[in-house]
């Protein structure tokens, strides 16, 4: 690209000079270690800082005070063993030319009372927030003195690590916690007037300030409107903010429009694949016009386009686009040296905040190495070895990552896909155009293995002759796997799979039954197909609640057209079995929890219980195989490649990875993909 692109100039924030505008806004990956940024930690944001980002943004966030339990993983920035593990990390990136800050934060009551040490949740008031659901316990004013030392403790140590500034989060934490009157219901001088709900905040940046003095960069990330029942509007917000810039000299502000403490207002703020891109972006530029003060902003600017039109149209300074930089986290490099359509698109499937929020570690749905860069390698190395004939059979996400990897080592590579063209199950979630994005994964590839001049067989169904005839070193087993019905004791042969429904196979009838054993996007899927079609769906499901692998964000548009179509939904139930009743169908229902039986009478039963593997070439392939099919799982977890032999004799390696192991997700098939064939 020219060095005119608007992405690419430098700019100053305060002394700081940052050498382009992209930068990775603060988000928790969990993946700290007792509250440290460890080897993982560091190796995450030195990835980003090697492929050319101006400004990694740490933690979202670090909690300053042991009364601020960890909810997603956060770092502990009231702890002095902070400072060595973040020099290291801020000293590595900095080598690469990239600044680092901080995010810094007490979560108030957006945590649990039964984590770390079990202290009380504490808050302005004793409002519950929804999403966490703690009770607080309303601030006495001895907490209020101790969280003000306690944030310039924090700063202190953040300047002690050799980071670049911090930015404090308030949006749905502690600090405007107060300033919301949906939140603050006190009575004395922190609650009422805006000048008394501002009284902590303000202290608080002072108090930084103090500490630090004026050459360390002090931001706030906030809600400049709310946009809720209740909580503050736009020139309230606005008022704060330049409160905060005018008496408190804050250096930056990192604009959000909206509030957190629901899964659907959480999706407004961060949306997800099929919502509207950049949906705040007009209102960040407003105030900016507003401010005058250097702006930041990330909400789904997913690409390279979009941001350069936020930056070239003056609506920001900095633009972050942080889950994009998780899908790939050389754009900025690429952008510079004119390789833009090699990025790896961020397709908006939100793996990796549902994982976080659901207990687990951040994960791109389709970048296996983010988060593992001290096994897995985000640009994949040429074999130092012999050049290798890899076959694979199966151009779903598995095959299709696996035939890249390999050719990205220097193989020689043949694709096998018994259908007309790629993507296996991707095709069929990709049908609904919420969720056509995810086409993305497939499409990327493709582009990939054209360029790597990849061999591709399409509508061909692969047998051992078709295989061996290639003569090959490796083959790689992908082929996925078929929808399996649960076990019932009569009448599977009256159900359809949630791949009739979305295959457009079979159409919804009148009145469906949908039994969904899996608890994933498959079921979800074909039941939203269904309402939408206008049938009368009842969904059915033994779990305590229904998707239970679908994590909180990706939960609201399902519940969403679920309500607005008047779908029932049935949890702690099992479908047992099926009958004829005349023209229709009799389901049975029965429980888990004893004996109980009821029935209902539906025109279709839709049953979801995953897939079974599609295992009979590889079975047939196995005994002319070097190891045949066993897999060093010891070798494979450390990253190391595989050196089984069990057969002297045998003329392949044989692997097989995806579906066609078990029934999982595309991100454990991409997975498996990536930690096998980077040892070919």
């Amino acid at each position: 690209m020219s060095s005119k692109d608007p992405l690419l100039q430098p700019f100053t924030l305060k002394h700081l000079v940052l050498k382009n505008r992209l930068m990775s806004t603060a988000h928790e990956p969990a993946y700290s270690e007792d509250g440290m940024p460890k080897e993982r930690y560091r190796l995450y944001h030195l990835e980003k800082a090697k492929g050319g980002i101006a400004l990694t943004m740490t933690a979202g966030s670090a909690v300053v005070a042991e009364d601020s339990p960890a909810a997603f993983g956060n770092l502990h920035a009231y702890r002095d063993e902070i400072v060595p593990w973040l020099k290291r990390l801020a000293d590595d990136c900095h080598g690469e030319g990239c600044a680092v800050m901080i995010q810094l934060t007490h979560l108030g009551r957006r945590t649990g009372w039964n984590k770390a040490d079990w202290l009380p949740v504490t808050a302005p008031s004793g409002v519950r927030e929804p999403a966490h659901r703690a009770f607080p316990k309303e601030a006495e004013d001895w907490d209020i003195e101790r969280w003000i030392g306690q944030y310039a403790d924090g700063a202190e140590r953040m300047q002690a690590a050799g980071l670049d500034g911090i930015e404090l989060e308030c949006y749905g934490h502690l600090v405007d916690q107060f300033w919301t009157p949906s939140v603050n219901k006190r009575t004395d001088n922190y609650g009422g007037s805006l000048e008394n709900r501002m009284r902590f905040g303000l202290a608080v940046v002072k108090g930084i300030r103090q500490r630090v003095g004026p050459k360390f960069l002090v931001g706030i990330r906030m809600a400049l409107d709310e946009d809720k029942p209740g909580g503050f509007g736009r020139s309230e917000g606005l008022a704060i903010a330049r409160k905060l810039i005018d008496e408190a000299g804050v250096d930056f502000i990192n604009v959000i429009r909206g509030y957190i403490d629901t899964d659907p207002a959480l999706a407004r703020i961060i949306p997800i694949t099929g919502m509207k891109a950049a949906p705040h972006l007009d209102f960040v530029g407003e105030m900016k016009t507003a401010l005058g003060v250097p702006i930041l902003h990330a909400a789904r600017i997913a690409d390279v386009a979009t941001a350069r039109h936020a930056v070239a149209s003056g609506k920001l300074d900095l633009v972050g686009m942080t889950r994009a930089l998780i899908a790939d986290p050389h754009i900025a490099r690429k952008v510079a040296e004119g390789r833009e359509a090699e990025i790896r698109p961020c397709v908006g499937a939100t793996y990796c905040l549902d994982r976080i929020y659901e207990g687990g570690e951040a994960l791109c749905i389709h970048n296996a190495a983010t988060g593992r860069e001290a096994t897995m390698p985000q640009i994949v190395p040429k074999t130092t070895g012999k050049k290798r004939r890899v076959v694979v059979v199966g151009a779903g996400p598995a095959g299709l990552e696996a035939a890249r990897v390999s050719a990205e080592r220097g193989h020689e590579v043949v694709l096998f896909e018994a259908a007309d063209e790629a993507g296996g199950q991707i095709r069929l979630a990709a049908r609904a155009t919420r969720r056509r994005e995810l086409l993305g994964i497939v499409d990327w590839r493709l582009q990939q293995l054209e360029k790597l001049g990849v061999t591709s067989r399409f509508n061909k169904w692969a047998e051992v002759e078709d295989v061996t005839g290639e003569e090959p070193d490796i083959v790689v087993i992908a082929t996925g796997g078929l929808p399996q019905a649960p076990a019932l004791g009569a009448g599977t042969d009256l159900t359809v799979s949630s791949w009739d429904i979305l295959s457009g196979d079979v159409k919804p009838a009148k009145e469906v039954l949908l039994f969904d054993d899996n608890g994933a996007h498959p079921g979800m899927q074909a039941a939203e197909v269904i309402a939408e079609a206008g049938s009368k769906l009842e969904i059915v499901s033994p779990e305590r609640f229904f998707a239970p692998e679908i994590g909180g964000l990706n939960h609201v548009p399902y519940a969403e057209s679920f309500q607005q179509h008047g779908v029932r939904i049935t949890i702690v139930r099992r479908l047992t079995s099926v009958k004829r009743a005349g023209n229709r169908l009799q389901a049975l229902i029965g429980s888990d929890f004893g004996d109980y039986v009821e029935t209902r009478e539906v025109d279709q039963v839709v049953v979801e219980h995953g897939t079974l593997p599609n295992a009979e070439l590889y079975e047939a392939l196995k005994p002319a195989s070097v190891n045949r099919g066993e897999v060093d799982y010891q070798a494979l977890i450390a990253g190391r490649p595989q050196t089984v032999v069990r057969n002297p004799e045998g003329r392949y390696r044989l692997i097989r990875i995806g579906d066609a192991v078990s029934s999982r997700n595309i991100h454990a098939a991409i997975y498996d993909a990536l930690r096998f064939a980077k040892d070919f």
